[in-house]
């Protein structure tokens, strides 16, 4: 019984934190071109 009474705040914490470092991710922007670096590999460029 002791162990649920640590264990399950313990987990709601960590989801709260992982939820808030998403939201974080998508206000800065980390999700707005998801398929431009897979397709700037197939991209040829020639000025080199």
């Amino acid at each position: 019984m002791n162990g649920i009474l640590f264990l399950i705040p313990a987990a709601l914490g960590l989801g709260l934190i992982g939820l808030a470092g998403f939201f974080w991710a998508v206000r800065d922007g980390q999700f707005d071109d998801p398929e431009g670096a897979a397709n700037r590999i197939l991209i040829d460029e020639q000025d080199r």
